[in-house]
């Protein structure tokens, strides 16, 4: 097999697109609202501008997975790198709020379509008992992007200015997108027909996977900018230090994906996503009891791996779902899969906020530990029951 057709290629390549991907949305946060206010933005078209983002991730995924189903990976995801690459070369260049706002949805179609195709990628590639360990690899590349991202952006802007980070990202992707134009991808998805969304979400098992994918997508987003304000107002720590916490736990997570990607194939994918659910929830009541600084970078980083042992094995969940259910449109299943992150990425917050508004996050934290807890055992029976011989 030659480097230009191995299956490791196609990985490393999916890697640099998420990585990329990652980087590109991380970088706007030191960069965006200086620029946005620069162009006259208020703090809520502030909000507005980092909101567009989800509007077309949430209409993309699905179509551009089915497209990927019908036409193959290659020209989608040459699509999704190209217009990541014209995104930021826009947020470079922008002079308005409209340029602006348009690179930020480009941006976001971008996003779902690398994700979504890169995955169906390796679906097609990979047997179900190796898929964890690539994609735990997949992701502990965008855990560094995570840790690197703000980094690289807030260095680049203080160096170049403001075009300077953008610029970077564009010479990123357009290297992506030649090694992908320079892929050959072997055609899997012909061996299937086209499937429609209906008859996906009408599987009881991708329905399943669905649930916990919304909750754990919920939960991280909650999580982060709650557990912020918690350290801020009890702890008093600064900016500094609550980044060092964060980059800590994105550090451990890098080297951490791979394992628990090794374990998905070992114990299954589905019974670790729903053991790193309870997992999930007793680091959550443990997160609020955190009472300085070493404690709460512990604490972080328990928390961040917990995190680690739902969303890395619940990819693999997905192109497992999608097999046993003879579907194998892995293109469509990982649109609804992103989507459905998407929903997740809107409420978490928004519930987060609400909550701690009216509880202290002692009891916040409990309140979503025992929801999380009761739809994991909810999970666990309605499969028992399912499986069960009638």
């Amino acid at each position: 097999m030659s480097l230009r057709t191995a299956r490791t290629t196609a990985v490393a390549l999916v890697t640099a697109a998420t990585f990329t991907d990652i980087v590109a949305y991380s970088i706007a946060v030191p960069v965006l609202p200086d620029l946005s206010r620069r162009l006259g933005a208020s703090p809520t078209m502030i909000g507005l501008l980092f909101g567009s983002f989800g509007v077309t991730l949430l209409t993309v995924s699905v179509p551009m997975g089915a497209v990927s189903d019908r036409v193959g990976r290659k020209s989608p995801m040459l699509t999704g790198l190209v217009a990541l690459a014209a995104s930021t070369l826009l947020f470079a260049y922008a002079s308005s709020l409209v340029p602006l706002f348009a690179a930020r949805m480009v941006q976001g179609a971008a996003d779902a379509i690398t994700w979504v195709v890169g995955f169906a990628l390796v679906a097609d590639l990979y047997a179900p008992e190796e898929r964890g360990r690539v994609t735990g690899v997949i992701m502990g590349g965008t855990s560094l992007a995570y840790m690197l991202g703000p980094s690289i952006g807030g260095w680049l802007y203080e160096a170049g200015g403001i075009r300077l980070p953008f610029l970077f990202v564009t010479a990123m992707a357009i290297v992506t997108a030649v090694g992908f134009a320079w892929l050959r991808v072997p055609p899997a998805h012909a061996d299937h027909e086209p499937v429609p969304i209906a008859a996906l979400i009408g599987q009881p098992e991708i329905r399943r996977c669905a649930i916990v994918v919304f909750l754990i997508a919920a939960t991280i987003t909650m999580f982060e900018p709650i557990f912020v304000l918690y350290l801020q107002g009890r702890l008093a720590l600064g900016p500094a230090r609550i980044g060092t916490l964060f980059a800590g736990a994105a550090l451990v997570n890098a080297f951490l994906h791979p394992v628990v990607g090794r374990s998905a194939d070992r114990w299954g994918p589905k019974r670790l996503t729903h053991i790193g659910l309870f997992a999930v929830a007793a680091a959550l009541l443990l997160s609020a009891q955190a009472w300085s600084f070493w404690s709460a970078l512990v604490l972080g980083i328990v928390q961040a791996a917990t995190f680690a042992l739902v969303a890395t094995p619940s990819l693999t969940y997905m192109a497992d779902s999608t097999s046993r259910a003879g579907v194998g449109a892995f293109g469509t299943a990982y649109g609804f899969y992103n989507m459905v992150w998407g929903l997740g990425l809107l409420a978490g917050p928004a519930a987060g906020g609400f909550l701690f508004e009216r509880l202290r996050f002692p009891m916040l934290a409990l309140v979503w530990a025992a929801s999380l807890a009761a739809a994991t055992l909810w999970l666990t029976s309605s499969r028992s029951a399912s499986t069960a011989p009638r």
